[in-house]
């Protein structure tokens, strides 16, 4: 069967969420004069600060953790870690950043181009994401991609998340496509190329930190101008 539909995830896989935080975060950090006040170095700050998000998301995409527990741990945890204990700065940061973090709106290099290749070529592009579903269709629109896609989809929707497969079955329902003319594209190794597989549709996986999971039997790119060569 012929493929007709791709299924991008969208953090970290088009939209440059690793940048964009950053830049949100920094502002933030600045704004709140924190290195003078705590003499705490911004750059070691945001790495704890990304190990500590990373391993909350995980833990919400395994359903160890809700997004409430998330939101209420990452800056407290963060700040917490350098001997701060103050909830109300953290909910400062964790309102202020949810908020400002679409003021920023880089894309994933090549982002623009290859949505532009695959319009051409007629494939109908969506979104499956695991983030929260306001948000999502706010960086969609702020960043200018939005028209790309058909359907948006996020974990909000239905409750669950990648790879859950009831996610993905109610994605493709939206637009009634079938598994084998589908394609699952993400940075995720266990939500987007395993979750895809594992459903039933093919899957590629986009190493965007190199972790050199290729030879897998999985596709594996780490640019997206790759897709090319499947697409």
């Amino acid at each position: 069967m012929k493929m007709q539909h791709v299924y991008f995830d969208l953090d970290n896989t088009l939209w440059d969420h690793r940048r964009n935080a950053y830049l949100t975060i920094k502002d933030l950090f600045e704004k709140q004069e924190i290195t003078s006040k705590y003499n705490i170095d911004f750059e070691e700050f945001h790495n704890v600060y990304h190990d500590i998000n990373e391993d909350l998301w995980e833990k919400i995409r395994d359903g160890l953790i809700g997004k409430e527990y998330l939101r209420e741990h990452r800056f407290y945890d963060s700040f917490m870690h350098f001997g701060v204990d103050d909830k109300e700065l953290a909910l400062y940061f964790e309102e202020h950043f949810l908020d400002n973090i679409v003021s920023h709106n880089e894309l994933v290099d090549g982002a623009e181009d290859i949505l532009d290749y695959l319009k051409a070529k007629n494939y109908t592009l969506h979104i499956i994401s695991n983030g929260f579903q306001e948000v999502t269709e706010r960086k969609c629109t702020l960043s200018g991609i939005a028209p790309y896609f058909k359907t948006i989809t996020s974990a909000d929707a239905i409750g669950v998340r990648k790879p859950n497969p009831r996610i993905f079955e109610y994605s493709l329902g939206l637009s009634d496509a079938k598994k084998e003319e589908s394609i699952m594209i993400g940075d995720d190794w266990i939500a987007d190329a395993m979750g895809g597989r594992d459903f039933g549709m093919d899957s590629i996986f986009f190493d965007v930190y190199k972790e050199g999971k290729q030879g897998t039997g999985l596709k594996a790119i780490t640019h997206l101008q790759q897709i090319k060569e499947y697409l």
